[in-house]
């Protein structure tokens, strides 16, 4: 029996794997908001990924609720958040966490970046409670990173709704993962290019997510 559909939590097996394009794509396939409640390096992207995000879905302002925690400096949130003179409160995630409608949250890179100096991103999604979607590259070491990433998860049963693949098709990589993690895969997201609304609607139609929606 289906449960009702509350969204996904976004995280990666490392920084830079396209987490911020899947989630427009997630958001795009499912119409739920989007979230980043920390966002670090604000320097180099003065909108953060809510802007991209926003931008390359084109759904209403309405649909991105604003970062609890915002960084200048493109570290670990606890770093960029020392470098300010300023600490990461978890409760406030919590308290903020905008649960009345379907949600993408998106992480800040993967599964143990710090977010304090005895919180880790993983503590967060175990307390929000939303299955966990883990963003992968296709390419050399992604077994081992994705595996790791799984192992952890299942470590602290933490419910895990599947694996998204973004870059340069590999497929024995894909059913390598999906066969040892024993994970679903929910899609594939090739390199975009165009990246714009146009190819996020594209790569969103691809992705399997009937088992949730």
């Amino acid at each position: 029996m289906k449960t009702t559909f509350r969204g996904f939590f976004v995280t990666g097996t490392d920084t830079d794997v396209g987490k911020t394009v899947a989630c427009a794509c997630l958001v795009k396939a499912t119409g739920a908001l989007y979230w980043k409640p920390v966002q670090s390096g604000t320097d180099d992207l003065p909108g953060g990924d809510t802007a991209t995000v926003a931008n390359l879905t084109g759904h209403h302002p309405d649909d991105f609720p604003a970062p609890v925690f915002s960084f200048k400096a493109a570290l670990s949130p606890d770093q960029a958040a020392r470098l300010e003179g300023k600490t990461v409160e978890p409760a406030h995630l919590e308290n903020r966490f905008p649960s009345e409608s379907p949600l993408i949250v998106e992480g800040a890179g993967g599964l143990m970046v710090p977010l304090t100096d005895r919180v880790l991103m993983i503590d967060i999604m175990k307390r929000l409670g939303l299955p966990v979607i883990i963003v992968a590259r296709t390419g050399l070491g992604t077994i081992n990173h994705t595996l790791l990433s799984l192992e952890a998860l299942k470590a602290r049963h933490i419910s895990v709704a599947g694996v998204l693949f973004c870059g340069p098709d590999n497929p024995d990589n894909i059913s390598t993962i999906k066969r040892l993690g024993q994970v679903p895969v929910i899609g594939h997201i090739p390199v975009l290019s165009p990246l714009d609304k146009t190819s996020i609607r594209h790569a969103a139609e691809t992705l399997d997510l009937s088992a949730w929606m």
